[in-house]
């Protein structure tokens, strides 16, 4: 990825290139279809970024990542 992608990420949600990296990792050896890694990236993410992620919202964003719904061109989402 582009560091102007991290760039915009990070000065959208604080969040660093590091952590993104870590994250991503995370998620990668696990699979994006197991539930338990993807609650914890969640609360990890919320955490660090201080917006409270609601239950109903924590269970759609697994459903869209569990059901392949994302969308594919990551430059566009931020």
């Amino acid at each position: 990825m582009k560091d102007e992608l991290f760039d915009k990420v990070e000065s959208k949600t604080n969040v660093d290139k590091d952590t993104i990296i870590e994250l991503a990792k995370q998620v990668s050896d696990n699979g994006l279809k197991d539930e338990a890694t993807l609650k914890a990236v969640i609360a990890k993410l919320s955490s660090m970024t201080g917006k409270n992620v609601s239950k109903e919202m924590e269970e759609k964003i697994i459903n869209t990542i569990v059901e392949d719904k994302v969308p594919k061109d990551i430059e566009n989402m931020f």
